[in-house]
């Protein structure tokens, strides 16, 4: 898979370890995001999932190897200095700020906003579907709410990678998929690489592309979603899913 132009990730060969010596659990992934797609990372519990978007994302450094984004080395490059924009389970808003300063933050930490600026942030709550709500804290907010602060939050910040990381994941079925459909709105205006971690297939099923399936701190498979997913020959992918060999 190429993933070499302005928007595509590589991560080649990247080694990483938590702990030391003989009981350290090493891990190495070396796998691609195409560019202007939307990529899945699924895989089991401790699989490493959490840990490839943090490489990506600059919030760890690899012992070895290195991640490439639009064919530029940004391994040494600290989190704010890389293309990449994050939205987490946990939505990372400030409870005491209201959402015009929650989503301001995205484009300058002093909120020294012009009035292009401005326009930017106004344009990127419409879009979420939260245009009025910007004097609300994220308190007066639900769930949901607050998750399309963050995902205006990412927008303004216009980079060209967005990782979701299990973002929807505590909301209830029906508000889930609503988010998933506003994440595949957003990707058909801006063509942003979207890597997005979920336990769930359905999830995957409903907007990704393609998929880079993780296993024991390593990528087992990666490739279009419906071709990875229906691996009857790779153990763990059906274990994964809890297929029976041969059968669907």
């Amino acid at each position: 898979m190429k993933a070499d132009d302005d928007r595509g990730v590589i991560c080649e060969d990247l080694g990483f370890a938590y702990g030391t010596g003989a009981g350290a659990t090493r891990m190495r992934f070396d796998c691609a995001f195409a560019s202007a797609a939307i990529t899945a990372v699924m895989g089991p519990s401790g699989s490493g999932k959490s840990t490839l978007i943090s490489l990506i994302a600059g919030f760890e450094r690899p012992l070895s190897g290195r991640v490439r984004i639009g064919g530029r080395d940004v391994t040494s490059l600290a989190p704010a200095n890389r293309p990449v924009s994050c939205v987490f389970q946990e939505n990372n808003l400030f409870a005491h700020l209201d959402v015009r300063t929650n989503v301001g933050l995205g484009i300058s930490p002093r909120m020294r906003l012009d009035a292009r600026d401005r326009a930017r942030l106004s344009e990127a709550l419409t879009r979420v579907g939260l245009a009025g709500y910007e004097a609300r804290r994220p308190g007066e907010l639900s769930g949901g709410e607050r998750q399309r602060v963050a995902l205006a939050r990412a927008l303004v910040r216009a980079c060209p990678v967005l990782i979701l990381d299990e973002a929807f994941g505590s909301l209830g079925p029906a508000l889930r998929l609503s988010m998933l459909d506003l994440v595949a709105d957003l990707h058909r205006s801006t063509a942003m690489t979207v890597i997005m971690v979920t336990h769930e297939p359905e999830d995957a099923r409903r907007i990704a592309r393609d998929v880079v399936f993780l296993a024991e701190g390593a990528v087992h498979a990666q490739g279009p979603l419906g071709n990875v997913l229906e691996m009857d020959d790779n153990g763990v992918v059906r274990a994964y899913l809890g297929r029976h060999q041969g059968r669907s």
